[in-house]
Protein backbone atom coordinates (compact mmCIF):
# COMPACT_ATOMS: atom_id res chain seq x y z
CA UNK A 1 0.00 0.00 0.00
CA UNK A 2 1.34 3.12 -0.70
CA UNK A 3 -0.41 6.72 -0.48
CA UNK A 4 0.64 9.94 0.00
CA UNK A 5 -1.02 12.74 2.19
CA UNK A 6 -0.11 15.52 -0.86
CA UNK A 7 -0.14 15.99 -4.23
CA UNK A 8 3.25 17.88 -4.43
CA UNK A 9 2.38 20.19 -6.60
CA UNK A 10 4.23 23.49 -7.30
CA UNK A 11 3.45 25.59 -4.24
CA UNK A 12 2.88 26.03 -1.31
CA UNK A 13 0.03 28.93 -0.26
CA UNK A 14 -0.67 29.81 3.10
CA UNK A 15 -4.20 31.11 4.32
CA UNK A 16 -6.58 32.02 7.03
CA UNK A 17 -10.42 30.89 6.61
CA UNK A 18 -11.81 32.95 9.90
CA UNK A 19 -11.54 36.79 10.26
CA UNK A 20 -13.82 39.38 10.98
CA UNK A 21 -13.55 42.67 10.30
CA UNK A 22 -15.58 46.05 10.91
CA UNK A 23 -18.06 44.53 8.62
CA UNK A 24 -19.07 43.07 11.13
CA UNK A 25 -17.65 42.62 14.94
CA UNK A 26 -13.77 43.06 14.38
CA UNK A 27 -11.51 45.86 15.11
CA UNK A 28 -10.02 46.62 11.36
CA UNK A 29 -11.22 47.45 8.62
CA UNK A 30 -10.84 44.79 4.98
CA UNK A 31 -8.24 47.15 4.13
CA UNK A 32 -6.14 46.89 7.27
CA UNK A 33 -6.97 43.42 7.82
CA UNK A 34 -5.62 42.45 4.56
CA UNK A 35 -2.70 44.52 4.69
CA UNK A 36 -1.73 42.75 7.93
CA UNK A 37 -2.11 39.84 6.87
CA UNK A 38 -0.38 40.02 3.66
CA UNK A 39 2.81 41.55 5.79
CA UNK A 40 2.97 38.39 7.75
CA UNK A 41 3.20 36.10 4.78
CA UNK A 42 -0.34 34.93 4.16
CA UNK A 43 -1.24 34.01 0.27
CA UNK A 44 -5.08 34.01 1.12
CA UNK A 45 -7.60 35.16 3.53
CA UNK A 46 -11.25 34.62 3.91
CA UNK A 47 -13.18 37.53 5.41
CA UNK A 48 -15.91 35.54 6.80
CA UNK A 49 -18.14 38.01 8.74
CA UNK A 50 -20.71 37.54 11.05
CA UNK A 51 -24.44 36.75 8.60
CA UNK A 52 -22.73 38.90 6.14
CA UNK A 53 -21.44 37.73 2.63
CA UNK A 54 -18.53 39.73 1.54
CA UNK A 55 -16.78 39.05 -1.81
CA UNK A 56 -13.57 41.63 -1.99
CA UNK A 57 -11.85 39.57 -4.80
CA UNK A 58 -11.65 43.05 -7.04
CA UNK A 59 -10.47 45.42 -4.73
CA UNK A 60 -7.68 43.20 -3.23
CA UNK A 61 -6.80 40.04 -5.57
CA UNK A 62 -2.87 40.48 -6.86
CA UNK A 63 -0.59 38.16 -8.01
CA UNK A 64 0.67 37.48 -4.33
CA UNK A 65 -2.19 37.16 -2.10
CA UNK A 66 -6.17 36.48 -2.65
CA UNK A 67 -9.50 37.12 -1.34
CA UNK A 68 -11.58 33.71 -0.83
CA UNK A 69 -15.27 35.43 -0.40
CA UNK A 70 -17.45 33.90 2.23
CA UNK A 71 -19.43 34.08 5.58
CA UNK A 72 -20.06 33.28 9.08
CA UNK A 73 -23.66 32.11 9.16
CA UNK A 74 -25.65 31.44 12.05
CA UNK A 75 -28.25 29.39 13.95
CA UNK A 76 -28.98 30.65 17.72
CA UNK A 77 -30.92 28.87 20.75
CA UNK A 78 -31.80 32.21 23.00
CA UNK A 79 -32.53 31.45 26.62
CA UNK A 80 -36.05 33.17 26.01
CA UNK A 81 -37.34 35.81 24.11
CA UNK A 82 -36.92 38.38 26.98
CA UNK A 83 -33.15 37.89 27.36
CA UNK A 84 -30.39 38.08 25.27
CA UNK A 85 -28.70 34.95 26.55
CA UNK A 86 -27.17 32.71 24.34
CA UNK A 87 -27.41 29.14 25.41
CA UNK A 88 -26.02 27.49 22.11
CA UNK A 89 -25.09 28.66 18.65
CA UNK A 90 -24.35 27.18 15.02
CA UNK A 91 -21.53 28.74 13.55
CA UNK A 92 -21.53 27.40 9.51
CA UNK A 93 -19.27 29.19 7.10
CA UNK A 94 -20.22 29.07 3.77
CA UNK A 95 -16.93 29.51 1.23
CA UNK A 96 -17.34 30.25 -2.38
CA UNK A 97 -16.97 27.28 -3.86
CA UNK A 98 -15.47 25.97 -7.15
CA UNK A 99 -16.80 26.99 -10.81
CA UNK A 100 -18.93 24.11 -11.10
CA UNK A 101 -20.42 25.06 -7.66
CA UNK A 102 -20.86 28.97 -8.23
CA UNK A 103 -22.64 27.88 -11.59
CA UNK A 104 -25.20 25.74 -10.45
CA UNK A 105 -26.03 28.40 -7.94
CA UNK A 106 -26.38 31.25 -10.11
CA UNK A 107 -28.79 29.10 -12.49
CA UNK A 108 -30.60 28.72 -9.33
CA UNK A 109 -30.50 32.61 -8.62
CA UNK A 110 -29.33 31.97 -5.76
CA UNK A 111 -25.78 33.21 -5.76
CA UNK A 112 -24.58 35.44 -2.93
CA UNK A 113 -24.13 38.71 -3.79
CA UNK A 114 -21.42 41.26 -2.04
CA UNK A 115 -22.73 42.29 1.37
CA UNK A 116 -25.46 39.97 1.24
CA UNK A 117 -27.41 39.71 4.46
CA UNK A 118 -28.08 36.30 5.83
CA UNK A 119 -30.62 36.34 9.10
CA UNK A 120 -29.89 34.04 11.88
CA UNK A 121 -31.75 31.33 12.57
CA UNK A 122 -33.05 32.44 16.03
CA UNK A 123 -34.78 29.55 18.17
CA UNK A 124 -35.66 30.14 22.28
CA UNK A 125 -35.92 27.72 25.00
CA UNK A 126 -35.27 24.86 22.84
CA UNK A 127 -34.26 23.48 19.25
CA UNK A 128 -33.67 20.69 17.63
CA UNK A 129 -30.09 21.22 17.32
CA UNK A 130 -29.72 18.64 14.59
CA UNK A 131 -32.33 19.84 12.36
CA UNK A 132 -30.71 23.50 12.74
CA UNK A 133 -27.31 22.80 11.55
CA UNK A 134 -28.64 20.55 8.56
CA UNK A 135 -31.25 23.18 7.73
CA UNK A 136 -27.87 26.13 7.89
CA UNK A 137 -25.51 24.23 5.94
CA UNK A 138 -28.11 22.98 3.39
CA UNK A 139 -28.85 26.95 2.78
CA UNK A 140 -25.11 27.69 2.29
CA UNK A 141 -24.52 24.92 -0.32
CA UNK A 142 -27.06 25.86 -2.07
CA UNK A 143 -25.61 29.39 -2.36
CA UNK A 144 -22.57 27.70 -4.48
CA UNK A 145 -20.58 27.23 -1.18
CA UNK A 146 -18.61 24.50 0.96
CA UNK A 147 -19.28 24.74 4.18
CA UNK A 148 -17.55 24.07 7.50
CA UNK A 149 -18.43 23.31 11.26
CA UNK A 150 -16.73 26.34 13.52
CA UNK A 151 -15.27 25.87 17.41
CA UNK A 152 -18.00 23.42 18.27
CA UNK A 153 -17.19 23.42 22.35
CA UNK A 154 -17.01 27.27 22.05
CA UNK A 155 -20.27 27.23 20.50
CA UNK A 156 -21.68 24.86 24.04
CA UNK A 157 -23.17 22.35 21.37
CA UNK A 158 -23.50 18.67 22.23
CA UNK A 159 -21.98 15.96 19.67
CA UNK A 160 -25.65 15.01 18.96
CA UNK A 161 -26.36 18.50 17.24
CA UNK A 162 -24.01 18.80 14.80
CA UNK A 163 -22.07 15.46 13.83
CA UNK A 164 -24.09 14.33 11.33
CA UNK A 165 -24.79 16.84 10.05
CA UNK A 166 -24.82 16.22 5.95
CA UNK A 167 -22.03 17.86 3.62
CA UNK A 168 -19.84 19.97 5.44
CA UNK A 169 -16.89 20.29 4.21
CA UNK A 170 -14.66 20.62 7.45
CA UNK A 171 -14.71 20.63 10.96
CA UNK A 172 -12.90 23.84 12.67
CA UNK A 173 -10.37 21.68 14.73
CA UNK A 174 -7.96 24.89 16.34
CA UNK A 175 -9.72 28.37 16.65
CA UNK A 176 -6.82 30.62 17.91
CA UNK A 177 -9.40 33.35 18.94
CA UNK A 178 -11.26 31.16 21.17
CA UNK A 179 -8.03 29.65 22.74
CA UNK A 180 -7.12 32.67 23.83
CA UNK A 181 -10.64 33.58 24.82
CA UNK A 182 -11.67 30.93 26.82
CA UNK A 183 -9.75 27.92 25.96
CA UNK A 184 -12.23 26.54 24.62
CA UNK A 185 -10.91 26.76 20.79
CA UNK A 186 -9.03 23.22 20.68
CA UNK A 187 -12.01 20.23 18.90
CA UNK A 188 -10.10 17.60 17.18
CA UNK A 189 -12.37 15.24 20.13
CA UNK A 190 -14.77 15.88 18.47
CA UNK A 191 -13.29 15.23 15.17
CA UNK A 192 -12.24 11.79 15.79
CA UNK A 193 -15.57 11.06 17.15
CA UNK A 194 -16.62 11.77 13.87
CA UNK A 195 -13.57 9.96 12.02
CA UNK A 196 -14.56 7.03 14.29
CA UNK A 197 -18.22 6.76 13.10
CA UNK A 198 -16.67 6.49 9.53
CA UNK A 199 -17.84 10.52 8.78
CA UNK A 200 -15.21 11.92 6.22
CA UNK A 201 -14.64 15.02 7.57
CA UNK A 202 -11.88 17.17 6.83
CA UNK A 203 -10.14 19.61 9.68
CA UNK A 204 -8.70 23.28 9.50
CA UNK A 205 -7.14 25.61 12.04
CA UNK A 206 -8.07 29.45 12.27
CA UNK A 207 -7.07 32.33 13.82
CA UNK A 208 -11.62 34.20 14.09
CA UNK A 209 -9.55 37.06 14.63
CA UNK A 210 -11.08 40.43 15.35
CA UNK A 211 -8.13 42.80 16.24
CA UNK A 212 -10.29 44.15 19.10
CA UNK A 213 -6.69 43.99 21.61
CA UNK A 214 -7.80 42.10 24.33
CA UNK A 215 -5.94 39.09 23.61
CA UNK A 216 -3.57 37.74 21.08
CA UNK A 217 -6.19 36.38 18.05
CA UNK A 218 -4.21 36.56 14.71
CA UNK A 219 -1.55 34.29 12.88
CA UNK A 220 -2.13 31.80 15.14
CA UNK A 221 -3.84 29.27 13.54
CA UNK A 222 -4.33 28.70 9.53
CA UNK A 223 -3.79 26.03 6.65
CA UNK A 224 -1.05 25.95 4.06
CA UNK A 225 -2.55 24.36 0.56
CA UNK A 226 -0.30 22.37 -1.40
CA UNK A 227 -1.67 23.96 -5.36
CA UNK A 228 -0.18 25.22 -8.86
CA UNK A 229 -1.30 28.40 -8.66
CA UNK A 230 -2.63 31.26 -6.64
CA UNK A 231 -6.04 31.31 -8.31
CA UNK A 232 -9.45 30.83 -6.61
CA UNK A 233 -10.43 27.41 -8.16
CA UNK A 234 -6.98 25.89 -7.35
CA UNK A 235 -7.10 26.46 -3.24
CA UNK A 236 -10.44 25.68 -3.23
CA UNK A 237 -10.24 22.64 -5.20
CA UNK A 238 -7.34 21.18 -3.40
CA UNK A 239 -8.91 22.52 -0.04
CA UNK A 240 -12.16 20.50 -0.85
CA UNK A 241 -9.77 17.48 -1.43
CA UNK A 242 -7.37 17.84 1.25
CA UNK A 243 -4.49 18.50 -0.05
CA UNK A 244 -3.27 20.82 2.65
CA UNK A 245 -2.00 20.76 6.19
CA UNK A 246 -3.44 23.01 9.08
CA UNK A 247 -1.06 24.02 11.98
CA UNK A 248 -0.74 26.32 14.83
CA UNK A 249 3.28 26.90 14.28
CA UNK A 250 4.83 23.87 12.47
CA UNK A 251 5.24 22.26 8.85
CA UNK A 252 4.48 18.97 7.65
CA UNK A 253 6.83 18.29 4.64
CA UNK A 254 5.59 15.29 3.74
CA UNK A 255 3.97 12.28 5.42
CA UNK A 256 1.77 9.20 3.85
CA UNK A 257 1.51 5.49 3.67
CA UNK A 258 4.49 2.99 2.16
CA UNK A 259 4.64 -0.76 2.68
CA UNK A 260 1.90 -0.52 5.13
CA UNK A 261 4.16 2.21 7.58
CA UNK A 262 2.76 5.45 8.23
CA UNK A 263 5.77 8.20 7.51
CA UNK A 264 6.07 11.87 8.20
CA UNK A 265 8.98 14.28 7.97
CA UNK A 266 8.15 17.70 9.70
CA UNK A 267 9.94 21.16 11.20
CA UNK A 268 11.81 20.05 14.35
CA UNK A 269 9.53 19.25 17.17
CA UNK A 270 8.76 17.81 20.61
CA UNK A 271 6.31 14.83 19.73
CA UNK A 272 4.77 13.69 16.76
CA UNK A 273 1.35 11.39 17.27
CA UNK A 274 -0.22 8.97 14.85
CA UNK A 275 -4.02 9.26 15.67
CA UNK A 276 -5.88 5.98 14.26
CA UNK A 277 -9.08 4.60 14.43
CA UNK A 278 -10.87 2.34 15.37
CA UNK A 279 -9.78 -0.11 18.01
CA UNK A 280 -8.53 0.82 21.26
CA UNK A 281 -4.28 0.78 21.37
CA UNK A 282 -4.63 1.84 17.75
CA UNK A 283 -2.09 4.83 16.96
CA UNK A 284 1.10 5.63 18.63
CA UNK A 285 3.00 8.30 19.61
CA UNK A 286 6.81 9.40 20.10
CA UNK A 287 7.73 11.94 22.33
CA UNK A 288 11.18 13.17 22.83
CA UNK A 289 12.70 12.60 26.59
CA UNK A 290 13.45 16.12 26.93
CA UNK A 291 12.93 19.86 26.00
CA UNK A 292 16.08 20.51 23.66
CA UNK A 293 15.55 17.39 22.14
CA UNK A 294 13.58 17.83 18.53
CA UNK A 295 12.03 14.91 16.60
CA UNK A 296 11.83 15.43 12.58
CA UNK A 297 10.53 12.43 11.38
CA UNK A 298 8.50 9.49 12.71
CA UNK A 299 6.99 5.98 11.61
CA UNK A 300 3.98 3.66 13.05
CA UNK A 301 3.29 -0.02 11.56
CA UNK A 302 -0.08 -0.12 10.16
CA UNK A 303 -2.04 -3.07 12.12
CA UNK A 304 -4.01 -3.81 9.50
CA UNK A 305 -7.32 -2.96 10.98
CA UNK A 306 -7.45 0.66 11.19
CA UNK A 307 -10.18 3.02 9.66
CA UNK A 308 -8.31 6.29 9.29
CA UNK A 309 -5.17 7.93 10.16
CA UNK A 310 -3.86 10.99 10.95
CA UNK A 311 -1.23 12.76 11.75
CA UNK A 312 0.11 15.68 14.61
CA UNK A 313 3.30 17.20 15.20
CA UNK A 314 3.72 19.50 18.16
CA UNK A 315 6.74 21.57 19.42
CA UNK A 316 8.23 22.58 22.61
CA UNK A 317 5.72 24.82 23.55
CA UNK A 318 3.03 23.40 22.40
CA UNK A 319 1.94 24.32 18.32
CA UNK A 320 0.98 21.73 16.58
CA UNK A 321 0.55 21.33 13.02
CA UNK A 322 -2.48 18.87 11.74
CA UNK A 323 -2.64 16.66 8.41
CA UNK A 324 -6.16 15.54 7.07
CA UNK A 325 -6.92 11.88 7.11
CA UNK A 326 -6.47 9.18 5.45
CA UNK A 327 -9.17 7.07 4.93
CA UNK A 328 -7.60 3.07 5.13
CA UNK A 329 -11.38 1.49 4.18
CA UNK A 330 -13.24 1.93 0.88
Amino acid sequence: MERCGFKHLKNWYKGNLHSHTTNSDGLLTPEESVELFKSHGYHFLCLSEHDCYTDYRNEFDSENFIILPGLEASAVLFENRNFPNRLKVHHIHGILGTKAMQEKASENGKLFKHMERKEPLRYYGTWNGAEAAQRLADELREKGCITTYNHPIWSRVRESEFIDTKGLWALEIFNYDTVNESSTGFDTTYWDVMLREGKRILGFASDDNHNEGLFDDSFGGFIVVNADALTHEDIVENMICGNYYSSSGPEIYDWGIRDGRVYVNCSPVYRIDFIAGNFVNDGRSMVCRSKEETVSEAFYDLKGHETYVRVECTDRVGKTAWSNPIYLIP
